[in-house]
């Protein structure tokens, strides 16, 4: 295993656990809302044979690229989120609950008429049991961004942050993230940031980019006849690390843990946890915001994968969009130091 990728330590970790206070990070967002309505079961519906609900609760939390910004908050991370919401009571509750957070909502425009995404889980169960998702509806269209909003987004991201060390881009298709503004972002982060890209369905786009945390699904579709084993998908990754020219690729694979991708070879890390999960909604949020706040920390990417793996395995365990603590992320370090020990390491052309 080559210097650069050598294990790190459980002190180490820990050591950028507690570096990531504070730590600025600009990020171009999707801002999704995830509600949540969840109801007990009272009976079968005489006009069709579906579940009829008593209320419960509705709420609602930060989603796709809102969420990766409340992952690096919930870290103790200074996250500086830039996006389009609409006007209507799903935004204002997305930038109530970011500044109940203490998280600077400026770069955040307000288009009128738009409907801000959102996600519906339709939840039901027991009332003292964990409540099963029995639906999902989505409400919200891909915008086209404006001259004016294109150029206001820009100047948030530059003035975000002096010399910030790492941004986010994270892409859901709904119109923030544009892969042809990827010079202009550069030109406005410095080319000492380093910058992370997610997207659900266009990563191969995004060429430009320093790193990517795309999951399985999200890295077969570069395969040409993959059979989605750990092999073919870490030639995958390998493969968009090529197309992106970045400098890494750290591939998602569920209960077979993750892959880093770089030039030198590909570290495999095994999984965090039993493997067995309550919940993956929102976990590559949790892992693009946990490895972007471990970089501007001063972490290496294998030091920065291993933080974003035990992130992961811990968010898995809760349902719904959840975030992970400083200090959940340090008792899952502290508890489970043997994992460093099992990083499969194969050089490139191995």
């Amino acid at each position: 295993m080559t210097t650069e990728f050598a294990a790190p330590s459980t002190g180490r970790l820990v050591e950028l656990i507690a570096g990531m206070a504070g730590q600025p990070v600009p990020m171009l967002v999707d801002l999704v809302v995830d509600r949540f309505i969840s109801g007990t079961p009272r009976r079968i519906s005489r006009e069709a044979p579906v579940l009829i609900l008593d209320h419960d609760d509705t709420s609602i939390t930060p989603g796709g690229g809102a969420n990766a910004v409340y992952n690096v908050a919930a870290l103790g991370g200074r996250p500086l989120p830039v996006g389009l919401i609409g006007d209507d009571p799903e935004g204002a509750g997305l930038k109530r609950i970011f500044e109940e957070a203490c998280i600077d909502i400026g770069g955040i425009l307000t288009r009128p008429g738009y409907q801000t995404p959102t996600k519906t889980r339709i939840l039901g169960g027991p009332p003292h049991a964990i409540k099963q998702q029995i639906v999902r509806y989505d409400i919200g269209e891909k915008l086209a961004l404006t001259d004016h909003e294109r150029e206001a987004l820009l100047r948030s991201l530059s003035a975000a942050a002096d010399r910030p060390k790492v941004a986010v881009l994270s892409d859901y298709g709904y119109g923030a993230v544009e892969p042809e503004a990827l010079p202009g972002l550069r030109q406005a982060l410095g080319d000492s940031c380093l910058i992370l890209g997610d997207s659900r369905y266009r990563l191969g786009e995004l060429r430009g980019l320093d790193g990517a945390t795309p999951n399985a699904e999200e890295a077969e579709a570069f395969l040409d006849d993959g059979n989605g084993s750990v092999e073919a998908l870490e030639h995958s990754g390998l493969g968009l690390l090529s197309r992106l020219g970045a400098r890494f690729v750290l591939v998602t694979l569920g209960n077979d843990g993750m892959s880093l991708c770089a030039s030198a070879g590909v570290a495999h890390l095994p999984v965090h946890g039993t493997g067995e999960v309550a919940d993956v909604t929102g976990a590559g949020d949790t892992v693009i915001g946990t490895f972007a706040l471990a970089v501007a920390a001063g972490a290496s990417p294998l030091e920065a994968a291993c933080l974003a793996n035990y992130a992961g395995g811990v968010v898995v365990m809760k349902m719904g969009t959840e975030t992970v603590s400083p200090a959940e992320l340090r008792q899952a370090v502290e508890s489970d130091s043997e994992l460093l020990g099992k990083i499969r390491w194969s050089p490139a052309g191995g």
